[in-house]
């Protein structure tokens, strides 16, 4: 093969440029463009996602609770029941906890909604009257300040016709939810099988065993998560029993979903107990409240996380707080929930590609 010859004038070609420059220079070109190209890419699934928003929806909810209700169809199967009838019980099971969940939390905390109203309105006035006294802005300035907040949001309200289409994508993803996890308790296992026997080669084994832990880091993750919100919801619900914060069971609802996303939801959540005790009861109950949060929240990332997710699902800190921003910016409150098990999920099968093939490579040859 001849050599590359030098341009016209003389100057060197392409290859010869490349050639020249320093490792360093042409290390960072290689992996800026691998960077551009992946999120090149994860940046057009995000946005075929965001057009798709119902489906993908409904698409990550049924494996999240296909991977959380696993162990429960194989207990179920276990029993000698036929694979469509242990799938359509695990289905009932969660309908029965859903609806059992919501019909309790209504029946318990309805009539409290009035006297909530009422302490809001004392507790804006005492805000008010702190804010006064204590900062330098006047009575006047606060309530143009209020007045433009109102104006704001009156001015962003709903638009009822798209209240309605919002309602009814939201009950027709919930239903393809549940019509998926079915099908997918009674026939995932199968059509595994059928995507490994398409695959031939070398890449069967590795793809084989990078989908087992993928599977086995979300169903770890997800039944993890699912014990650590509860553990949280329950710690904080009674806090603020004892403290005769009112709608107790919901912001102890609200705690256990934003238990889900991690670090962020948590925060969200305490600040919203927080809240609600300082308008209903005052600052030393928002004190004390904000104590049993701090004290709850330190108790489940300290000990409680470490015990459950183990470190196959473990991630960094950083790499949670920048999946959830990414998730959020992409698919709102949706991209915030499957952010984190996706990327635990992504980082288990890669890491597990990397390690079959360094155990290939130390493989003598023949």
């Amino acid at each position: 093969m001849a050599a590359e010859e030098p341009g016209p004038t003389g100057s060197p070609g392409p290859r010869q440029t490349w050639a020249a420059l320093p490792w360093l220079v042409r290390t960072a070109v290689l992996w800026s463009a691998c960077l551009v190209v992946i999120a090149a890419g994860l940046y057009l699934l995000g946005r075929i996602a965001v057009l798709l928003a119902p489906l993908a929806i409904a698409l990550a909810a049924t494996i999240f609770l296909t991977a959380l209700l696993d162990p429960v169809l194989l207990l179920l199967r276990r029993l000698r029941l036929p694979a469509a009838l242990a799938a359509l019980c695990t289905v009932l099971l969660l309908l029965g906890i859903l609806v059992g969940v919501g019909a309790l939390v209504w029946n318990l905390t309805a009539s409290q909604f009035d006297q909530l109203s009422q302490e809001l309105t004392q507790g804006v006035e005492r805000s008010r009257d702190f804010v006064t006294s204590t900062l330098p802005v006047s009575e006047a300035q606060l309530d143009r300040l209020v007045d433009q907040a109102r104006e704001g949001l009156s001015g962003s309200s709903p638009d009822p016709v798209a209240g309605a289409r919002t309602a009814t994508e939201v009950f027709g993803s919930a239903l393809l939810a549940l019509v998926l996890l079915f099908f997918l308790l009674k026939d995932g296992r199968s059509m595994w099988h059928w995507v490994l026997s398409r695959v031939s080669g070398p890449n069967q084994p590795v793809l084989a065993e990078a989908g087992r832990n993928g599977w086995q880091t979300l169903g770890a993750y997800s039944r993890g998560t699912m014990f650590i919100a509860a553990i949280d919801a329950l710690g904080i619900g009674l806090a603020l029993v004892v403290l005769r914060v009112p709608l107790a069971l919901p912001l102890a609802l609200i705690t256990f979903l934003g238990g889900f996303v991690p670090i962020i939801g948590a925060t969200v959540a305490g600040a919203v107990a927080v809240l609600v005790a300082l308008a209903a009861n005052g600052p030393t109950t928002a004190l004390l409240t904000l104590a049993a949060v701090i004290a709850v929240q330190q108790i489940e990332g300290n000990l409680l996380e470490p015990l459950v997710m183990k470190r196959q699902v473990r991630l960094h800190p950083a790499v949670i707080l920048v999946a959830v921003t990414a998730g959020t910016l992409i698919a709102g409150i949706a991209g915030a929930f499957v952010s984190v098990p996706i990327t635990a999920v992504l980082w288990r099968v890669i890491d597990t590609v990397q390690q079959r093939r360094s155990a290939s490579a130390l493989l003598p040859s023949d």
